[in-house]
């Protein structure tokens, strides 16, 4: 039987995993092989080989941001992805912080099986809706990095637009929740990556309008004055 040690850890026969409670770590490797929980500052090595799927057609006015391997559910942050994609910087950010507070929904489209309807979703034409609220905190954490970005390379912020915004897999990893009597039932979480690239719009300047030559209002008068003369 699996007894329950100090500070959530899980003490067995075989081995021994710390989870630690911030949501924001990403995932690694531990020493024996099983998945733990670590900052984003233990591997320089694994962020020197990150490419993006998509390489913007302007890079001089883009910036990009990405979040690998994060503790927060695909399903869920791939509709919150799909729901800000192309919105201006100020809309999604807005929208977002809306969905934490549930004062917006977020339209599942594609993972939407046993999703409820709800009123909130008719603004996307669509009935069925949720409040990922995780999935909405870490794509406001990837979107502020990027605006940051944006900053330190001299972008115009007001007009930069979601151009790029993909969540991919990460590799799942063995958890575990506990139950009485110091058992606990095994399952495995759906980590993911994000990568975002934010694209200053650029300003179309309408056509001028072309004038129009107002016509003269001639009279009757004037006009067969005008006959005359020609038939002279």
């Amino acid at each position: 039987m699996h007894h329950m040690g100090p500070r959530g850890q899980a003490e067995s026969s075989g081995y021994e995993t710390n989870f630690l409670l911030d949501p924001s770590e990403g995932w690694c490797s531990g020493n024996k092989g099983l998945p733990t929980a670590c900052s984003s500052h233990c591997s320089a090595s694994n962020f020197s080989q990150v490419r993006y799927s998509l390489d913007p057609e302007n890079s001089t006015k883009s910036c990009k941001s990405r979040g690998s391997n994060l503790r927060v559910h695909f399903n869920n942050t791939h509709e919150t992805a799909q729901a800000i994609k192309g919105l201006h910087i100020r809309t999604a950010t807005k929208h977002l912080k809306d969905v934490t507070l549930q004062k917006q929904r977020v339209p599942f489209r594609r993972y939407n099986g046993g999703i409820g309807r709800c009123a909130q979703a008719q603004q996307w034409g669509w009935t069925q809706g949720q409040w990922p609220k995780k999935s909405a905190e870490f794509s406001l954490h990837v979107l502020k990095n990027a605006e940051s970005n944006a900053e330190l390379k001299g972008l115009d912020v007001d007009s930069l637009v979601i151009e790029h915004i993909q969540v991919n897999k990460a590799p799942k990893m063995p958890r575990r929740t506990y139950r009485a009597h110091g058992w606990f039932d095994p399952y495995m979480c759906s980590p993911c990556h994000i990568e975002m690239i934010l694209t200053e719009k650029e300003q179309i300047v309408p056509k001028p309008e072309e004038e129009v030559a107002l016509k003269k209002k001639i009279s009757q008068k004037k006009l067969k004055k005008q006959k005359l003369m020609a038939r002279e």
